[in-house]
């Protein structure tokens, strides 16, 4: 669950912000007619003085000294074209240079209620921005932006102007407020907003529904809205989740032509033209089977494995799906503008048409389908000794089901289970000793294994949520994981010692404050720790062993999570710290991420001698949309899980759990459940008295000296659950 609403809370009393004050606009009136050179002479007079100025403001009474003489009004005009492209700007004391004074050009790229982030056009991480310094922007809006000193671990800045404004869709829930009708937004503020056609709707009090800001504000409580659909009861996670996607700028429609291309494709089937120059596996001695989840459809990878003298034969086999999605097609089009399939509780909004991604690219048994192959050699200890990668054509013997592997691999699989995996048996044995092996040298290369708790959800025929549990793994995931790997470091490696221009999975050093504050709390929890100025993978690993057999571990996995690089995709082989890798990318899964399909289409050039001309700008292209789209992705899939986690919540008011402490703040603390569920505890539902919290680790009564820290266990009480903001409250329960 999402902190609510006070992430950077503590931040704002120290840090110092540019002027707040709303700056006068030149007074320039559009009915006056401008002659067109004297609005460039005095644009080009402007630009001069204030550059000269270098930064300091020049006041409103010396600029128009300067720029004395015939054309006031195109002058007014001028000054104001400047400031409305984000080249100039109004601050107190008068007009500075954008540029000489530190501002930059960013696009807003997401909101929450009290903060939001831009990212800047010349590149690099995103910036934080405090509420009261948004000044009223939007998600897609062109900003110019102030930098500030920080105080937290990311890059802030304040809004100096809006340049040019979108127009997003946004969602939250219709009010009935004292008998006037109002929007309660998800993101934007916690004041209902102003409806403009709020008589149509009047019907439709308590419903999630979807919006656009027709007037706006110089804050976001100000701004007006027009509602512009309902799309059920904001009791409902259903109906929140819809709400959530509809403005989330993720594509939920497929193009015509995408979708009758998908389906001749898979009508058409294989041909005896698709079979040329193909590497034929149907007939192979390595018998080749998919293992996935029991629900799984669009099954885009398969393996095969044998022992060899020296040690094993890999083979990773992909669903070929770049054979059909050409580029520049409508079908690559819809891909690139998705990026990513995106999951939430029962649903998935494919990033490919059914047709495909379920239907003639899914590796299904007993039936004949293309791929691209990763056959690999390992030694005797699991290390990738020899790679090639062959366009094939393969007929999978057994569609393999984690829970069933892992029954047949623990020792405890039904005479049915062992029926139906009988013809892969051993090859299932040999992969689990492959996956003990690569996890041996995971951890010797010191790659952290970091622990992460998954949510899985079991809807009901409504589509209501009644049950979470947490997302279990066994050694069938752990070996899949391990295959795929390999292939993706295999991909990686050709790529970089062939110098191809290529998308890469890149995960960076963590940051050099990150890494100072993750010291810090280490030393105030007692965790021994070896972090310097320049920390290693296997720093991290010793950090996670040193917390092993402390109440303190999810803490800690939680807290060297969060002092990670964001990983992303980029056109140089930068390696993968968090894996502990020299060569990654991501190679395994073109049904469902952009990246990948990328990769594919790449290597399929490069095994038929001839790269096409634009290899390297479509490689750049699809690494910045890959990135983009897949942060998208995980914001959607977090926040439509939260509603559901609600909705189970609602159904368990006044029950009692026990859980752990898994944050605190300044409103109080979260409490985790083992099923997932997090809650929060509010500082009023606590025992009287004065708290003092360090917003992170500890809360601290000032009179009784109880205190709340991480890892601690807690018995609570659901009392609330919110499932239109996916918010939940516990409270202490009541000794027994």
């Amino acid at each position: 669950m999402a902190k609510r609403n006070n992430t950077h809370k503590a931040r704002r009393n120290v840090k110092k912000a540019p002027e707040r004050t709303k700056p006068r606009e030149p007074q320039a009136s559009p009915a006056v007619r401008v002659d067109p050179e004297q609005l460039e002479h005095f644009r080009n007079r402007i630009a001069v003085f204030l550059k000269k100025a270098n930064g300091r403001p020049v006041s409103r009474a010396d600029l128009a000294s300067k720029c004395r003489g015939k054309g006031r009004a195109a002058y007014l005009h001028a000054l104001s074209a400047l400031c409305k492209d984000g080249l100039a700007a109004e601050r107190r004391s008068g007009y500075v240079w954008a540029e000489a004074a530190g501002m930059i050009r960013g696009k807003i790229t997401r909101l929450q209620r009290t903060f939001g982030f831009a990212a800047p056009e010349s590149g690099g991480a995103e910036v934080f921005i405090a509420g009261r310094d948004l000044k009223g922007s939007l998600p897609g809006d062109t900003v110019l932006l102030q930098p500030i000193e920080a105080a937290g671990d990311s890059p802030e800045a304040a809004v100096v102007s809006v340049i040019s404004e979108a127009s997003p869709q946004i969602s939250g829930v219709i009010l009935d407020d004292e008998g006037t009708l109002r929007f309660l937004s998800d993101k934007l503020s916690s004041r209902p907003l102003s409806v403009a056609n709020a008589a149509d709707w009047r019907g439709h009090i308590g419903e999630k529904a979807i919006a656009e800001v027709v007037e706006r504000g110089d804050r976001h409580s100000k701004h007006v809205v027009r509602i512009l659909q309902a799309v059920g009861s904001a009791d409902t996670a259903r109906a929140c989740a819809e709400a959530l996607v509809a403005v989330s700028g993720a594509p939920t429609e497929f193009s015509a032509a995408a979708l009758a291309d998908a389906e001749r494709m898979e009508k058409t089937g294989i041909t005896e033209a698709d079979l040329a120059g193909r590497l034929d596996l149907r007939g192979s001695e390595d018998v080749i089977f998919t293992i996935d989840g029991f629900d799984a459809k669009d099954l885009d990878d398969a393996i095969s494995v044998a022992k060899t003298a020296v040690g094993y034969r890999l083979g990773v086999h992909i669903a070929d799906v770049s054979h059909y999605v050409k580029p520049n097609s409508p079908l690559d089009e819809d891909a690139i503008a998705r990026g990513t399939s995106i999951y939430y509780a029962d649903q998935v909004i494919p990033m490919l048409p059914k047709a495909l991604s379920n239907g003639i690219c899914s590796l299904h048994p007993d039936v004949d389908r293309l791929t691209l192959s990763a056959l690999m050699e390992l030694d005797a200890d699991g290390a990738l000794v020899q790679y090639r990668f062959e366009k094939t054509v393969i007929r999978s013997a057994v569609k393999g089901v984690y829970r069933e592997v892992n029954a047949l691999l623990d020792g405890n699989a039904s005479a049915e289970i062992g029926e139906k995996y009988a013809p892969v048996r051993d090859a299932l044995l040999l992969l689990d000793e492959i996956r003990a092996l690569r996890l041996a040298a995971r951890k010797k290369r010191g790659a952290p294994e970091i622990e992460t708790e998954e949510s899985a959800f079991l809807l009901d025929e409504n589509g209501v949520c009644t049950e979470v549990t947490a997302r279990n793994r066994g050694k069938g995931e752990e070996l899949i994981e391990e295959c795929m790997l390999l292939a993706n470091e295999a991909a990686a490696r050709l790529a970089r010692e062939h110098s191809l221009p290529f998308v890469y999975r890149v995960h960076a050093k963590p940051p050099e404050e990150k890494v100072m504050r993750l010291a810090e709390l280490l030393n105030r929890l007692n965790i021994p720790h070896p972090l310097l100025d320049s920390p290693k993978p296997q720093d991290y690993a010793k950090i996670l062993q040193n917390a092993e057999n402390s109440g303190l571990k999810p803490a800690i996995h939680q807290l060297v999570l969060r002092s990670m690089a964001k990983a992303d995709y980029e056109t140089e082989p930068a390696g993968h710290f968090g894996l502990a890798l020299r060569d990654y990318t991501h190679f395994t899964s073109p049904i469902r991420r952009y990246p990948d399909l990328a990769v594919h289409r790449i290597l399929s050039a490069w095994l038929s001698g001839a790269m096409p001309d634009g290899t390297r700008q479509f490689a750049q292209a699809a690494a910045a949309a890959g990135s983009v789209t897949e942060q998208r992705a995980l914001q959607l899939e977090r926040d439509c899980d939260d509603r559901y986690r609600a909705e189970w919540a609602r159904q368990h008011i006044g029950e009692t759990f026990d859980g752990v402490v898994s944050g605190v703040s300044e409103n109080g603390i979260y409490v985790m459940l083992p099923n997932t569920v997090e809650g929060l505890v509010l500082l009023d539902s606590l025992p009287l008295d004065d708290y003092d919290s360090d917003g992170f680790y500890s809360l601290h009564a000032a009179n009784s000296g109880a205190a709340y820290t991480l890892g601690m266990a807690l018995r609570v009480t659901c009392i609330r659950a919110d499932i239109n903001s996916g918010n939940i409250d516990f409270s202490l329960a009541e000794p027994q």
